[in-house]
């Protein structure tokens, strides 16, 4: 059986920045990939999902994304952009193929997979989150009889055409559904808190310079000076801004509790919903390498930089800041994925 340097786990945006890094080495690499078509997660988007930054900050190393038709890219325009990538720079790409596992062998790993046995000295998962969708345990959740989604499923508000439907989530996606859904059905929106909107001129390229400088603080052992914009906050796209304009960006607060018909606020008000659209993030979808037993009850991993403490030979890219700030972005990736490489590199050359 052939034993290549490194496999990578996944296909997206994460994957194929370390391929670019990959293909400047002399190692022998491939990208397992479960998806059908190039595009990693953007495939499983919503219809009207956009970037939150424009084409020219919102860029893998080495090739700028070409210009967008709006503000900001595209889903659409996004997933050609990365289809393209893979294409220009002959990144090796198996799909639909699923990992069921990883496991630790005298030659370095053992990657049980859908369509066959593969063996790896270095393993670099790349996998994201949108394959690990969070509901948070609710109260009486299972009796609900209406519709239940979570935003990792959700692509366009036709289905709630005339319904009252509500928005859980403070974030950006909850944000943005809210906004879209609005324009066809009625909708309450449940935060935890109140939600907290970023100024207007806020968008990506903002963001990704706060995590740079935190990014350069934490590298040189400077303490780590809190943020002017917080990155989770709620990013002012020009839907959302729409929704501020119609004046339905008001948060009811919390829900306490799920009935067959609705939902009882904690203010102890009930009140009835046809839909319940959960936008309440994601996991590390890390399932595949549960056989390793090192992931925790978040499916998060112990790390040093993208580097696993527990593993030798095994690195994670791409999932958020526990694995480099700002790593699960486009333009943010790069940095993790090149710093991985040169581990990766060291290692096989001391293997």
């Amino acid at each position: 059986m052939k034993i290549y340097d490194v496999i990578i786990i996944g296909g997206g945006q994460s994957a194929l920045a370390c391929g670019y890094f990959l293909r400047r080495t002399q190692l022998n690499y491939i990208i397992l990939d479960d998806q059908e078509k190039p595009g990693g997660a953007w495939n499983h988007g919503w219809d009207s999902l956009t970037l939150f930054s424009p084409a020219q900050f919102s860029s893998l190393p080495g090739w700028f994304m070409p210009e967008s038709i709006g503000k900001f890219p595209s889903r659409k325009e996004t997933i050609r952009y990365l289809s393209d990538y893979e294409t220009k720079y002959n990144i090796p790409v198996l799909r639909a193929t699923k990992v069921n596992s990883v496991k630790q062998t005298d030659s370095g790993f053992q990657i049980e997979t859908t369509k066959g046995t593969y063996s790896a000295k270095a393993v670099i998962s790349a996998t994201g989150n949108w394959s690990a969708p969070f509901i948070p345990p609710t109260k009486g959740r299972e009796s609900f009889k209406g519709l239940q989604m979570h935003s990792a499923h959700y692509k366009t508000p036709d289905i709630f055409e005339g319904q009252k439907v509500l928005v859980v989530g403070a974030g950006n996606s909850g944000a943005q559904l809210l906004a879209e859904i609005s324009t066809v059905a009625h909708t309450e929106w449940s935060t935890l808190g109140p939600p907290i909107f970023l100024p207007d001129h806020v968008d990506g390229r903002v963001l990704f310079d706060t995590a740079t400088a935190m990014y350069n603080a934490q590298k040189e052992g400077r303490p780590i000076d809190k943020p002017q914009y917080d990155l989770s906050n709620i990013v002012m796209v020009p839907s959302v801004v729409d929704a501020r304009q119609r004046d339905v960006l008001q948060s009811k607060g919390k829900v306490a509790e799920i009935t067959p018909d609705g939902v009882i606020w904690e203010s102890g008000e009930q009140e009835n919903f046809d839909a319940i659209v959960w936008c309440t993030g994601f996991k590390p979808a890390t399932q595949h390498l549960e056989s390793l037993n090192i992931t925790d009850a978040e499916g998060k991993i112990n790390v040093s930089g993208t580097k696993s403490n527990n593993i030798p030979g095994l690195w994670l890219v791409g999932y958020g800041h526990w694995t480099g700030f700002a790593s699960a972005t486009l333009i943010g990736v790069g940095r993790s994925a090149r710093a991985t490489i040169i581990e990766v590199e060291e290692y096989i050359k001391n293997y």
